[in-house]
């Protein structure tokens, strides 16, 4: 396969128009994945990237890193706790909580957020996974979990976006080991699966967001290009599916959902007071769980 892979470009709703009938459910019940364009408006994704940028709270100090296994490292900030700064609106906002809750069937509530840092030339990759493979470890019983991916820059094939391999959520868990500091899906099982899942590139616009299911196989690749490529990440769960194990991440704790006219009404400043913040693979649950039980066998 070369670069004529396929690609989400002309693909996804226009947030204007959208709402989540039976179709939209269909799709993404079927590809695991929709696209909303310009779910965040010129307006907000630039108050999103100046509270970043400026992050006077100091949370992108929070961030951990992981090693890709080629010489780069991921970067990653994330916590388990919304808040009331602009990231915590965007998460509670109507759009965002709203769209996942019908998606997903039933209530949700905040299950992690965090920002992923892909650096221009110097970004690291991060190999193929479901996020389930992790979160079926942490003691969530059931799939009933997904993210929501918003573009904070532009993503393309160039700077590591995002590769699915499309319907491949239909084919349920699928085992998961530890590869250096990451858990990855069995490549044998990945192999097999891109013979008959199309691999797709999701490249997104800033604003732009993804709303995909936790079974869905993903990855990136390492940016070696002169963009920057940020994204701004919330996970839900079901308020059904209260993981039976305590881990690094919240049990359900009940989501209060905001207009999104909040968005722009709240201030930039970013707050991390709060937001129990994850403190990378040293504290990851279900990788060493993942990790032990391979050292043990």
């Amino acid at each position: 396969m070369g670069d004529n892979m396929a690609t989400t470009d002309g693909q996804g709703y226009q947030f204007a128009d959208f709402e989540v009938t039976e179709s939209v459910k269909h799709k993404f019940a079927e590809d695991g994945y929709i696209i909303v364009r310009g779910l965040l408006n010129s307006k907000e994704i630039t108050k999103l990237k100046t509270a970043l940028e400026g992050d006077d709270a100091g949370i992108l100090t929070k961030k951990y890193e992981r090693d890709d296994g080629d010489g780069r490292t991921s970067k990653t900030a994330l916590w388990n706790n919304p808040g009331n700064d602009i990231t915590g609106v965007i998460a509670r906002s109507e759009k965002v909580t709203g769209t996942m809750e019908k998606l997903l069937g039933g209530e949700i509530y905040h299950y992690h957020a965090k920002v992923i840092m892909k650096e221009a030339f110097t970004g690291g990759a991060h190999i193929w996974h479901q996020d389930y493979g992790y979160w079926y470890e942490n003691g969530c019983l059931f799939p009933d979990m997904g993210t929501v991916y918003i573009a904070v820059d532009k993503a393309d094939k160039t700077n590591g976006c995002m590769k699915i391999l499309l319907g491949s959520n239909k084919a349920g868990r699928i085992d998961h080991v530890t590869i250096g500091e990451h858990l990855g899906a069995d490549l044998k099982r990945v192999d097999e699966l891109m013979k008959v899942c199309p691999l797709t590139y999701a490249q997104l616009d800033p604003g732009d967001a993804l709303f995909f299911h936790c079974n869905l196989l993903h990855r990136s690749d390492q940016n070696s290009s002169p963009n920057r490529r940020w994204a701004y990440l919330v996970s839900f769960n079901r308020a059904s599916n209260d993981p039976v194990y305590k881990h690094h991440h919240p049990g359900y704790t009940p989501l209060t959902k905001v207009p999104n006219s909040d968005i722009m009404d709240c201030g930039t400043s970013m707050e991390s007071f709060g937001k129990n913040f994850f403190g990378g693979p040293k504290e990851d649950f279900s990788f060493a769980k993942l990790r032990d039980s391979k050292t043990s066998a």
